[in-house]
């Protein structure tokens, strides 16, 4: 009796247990259908936006928007180093313009005739040619001519130096693109308030690193201040703890950032490219390691990384949200008709 009546308790226990074991493995076989749907679908999602196209971070160009290096071979090196970088905004093409065709011959040729009238007075006026002083004290002729032509000069050089500051203190319009660039101790912050609120922290790269991606050491980033290329820009700058100045040389570029204060200036990028500068305000101890990255793309690409930045486009919003309003207006007159 007590044998049968073990036998029967263990095979009621084999039983649940056999009961048991098969409910996982069909939990398990439901769980792989319901999650097999799901891979196949984030694939196809990928696979579409790789054929969509998306953001590809852009080569630099050598030379171009960076420090040029007079030891390098390429051709006119040195004398690149020795004037102002090549320029892609129209402020900086005609800020160059008056610096190599007004600034520097007007000084060129002032040194030179200074020099000329030092070298004239040791030979002419020694004492051994003239063991008697001149006792001239004026000539009127002279004095006119020294106090007309340096009005002259300095009216030749004011009008396009007046010019170029108005140019410079020019109001972006209403659909300039807002990018608002935040100095901390050491790195630069980067907010989009138009395109959803991105934002993003750029860090400088280790040398190995910039010179492993081909970009100039100690001024390149892990995450670049992205812009269209060709369109009005607002750039707005502060600071979250001391005064920092965000300036890109090749773009004639600079802007105090100032704690508690939100500067505003236009930028127009003429072309796509990458553009370095840095930060030129004395911020800390690690001031000269916050480096600006600037890449200016297309409009079509800057979009693209808009989108591969988790943001949208101005107006995408209300053209998402028009179809919907025309699909319930239709509801919306049956329904008052109704009533």
């Amino acid at each position: 009796m007590h044998t049968r009546m073990k036998i029967a308790t263990l095979a009621a226990l084999a039983a649940f247990a056999a009961l048991f074991a098969q409910v996982p493995a069909v939990a398990q076989d439901a769980a792989a259908q319901a999650t097999a749907p799901d891979a196949g679908m984030i694939e196809a999602v990928s696979e579409a936006a790789a054929t969509e196209g998306s953001y590809t971070p852009m080569a630099p160009t050598k030379g171009k928007g960076m420090p040029t290096d007079p030891r390098s071979d390429e051709p006119g090196a040195m004398a690149k180093s020795l004037t102002f970088q090549d320029q892609y905004t129209d402020n900086g093409i005609y800020a160059l313009g008056m610096h190599d065709y007004i600034l520097l011959p007007v000084i060129t040729v002032i040194s030179l005739f200074v020099l000329g009238l030092l070298l004239y007075v040791i030979v002419r006026f020694n004492r051994r040619a003239n063991p008697v002083a001149s006792k001239t004290t004026h000539n009127t002729m002279i004095e006119v001519v020294w106090t007309i032509v340096p009005v002259i000069i300095l009216v030749v050089i004011a009008v396009p130096s007046i010019t170029l500051l108005a140019r410079q203190y020019e109001t972006p319009p209403a659909e300039a693109v807002t990018i608002k660039a935040t100095g901390y101790q050491w790195y630069w912050g980067y907010t989009y308030p138009d395109h959803g609120e991105i934002e993003v922290v750029s860090n400088m790269l280790p040398e190995d690193e910039a010179v492993r991606r081909g970009e100039p050491g100690q001024l390149a980033v892990d995450n670049r201040m992205v812009v269209p290329a060709g369109v009005p820009l607002r750039i707005q700058t502060t600071a979250s703890d001391v005064i920092h100045a965000f300036a890109v040389p090749s773009l004639w570029f600079k802007m105090d950032a100032v704690p508690g204060r939100l500067n505003e200036k236009l930028l127009t990028i003429k072309e796509p490219g990458v553009y370095y500068g840095q930060c030129s305000e004395l911020c800390g101890s690690r001031h000269a390691y916050m480096p600006i990255a600037i890449e200016a793309l297309p409009p079509e690409e800057f979009a693209a990384w808009v989108k591969a930045q988790g943001g949208s486009m101005p107006g995408e919003e209300a053209e998402a949200a028009a179809p919907a309003s025309e699909e319930a207006a239709p509801e919306q007159v049956a329904l008052l008709t109704a009533r």
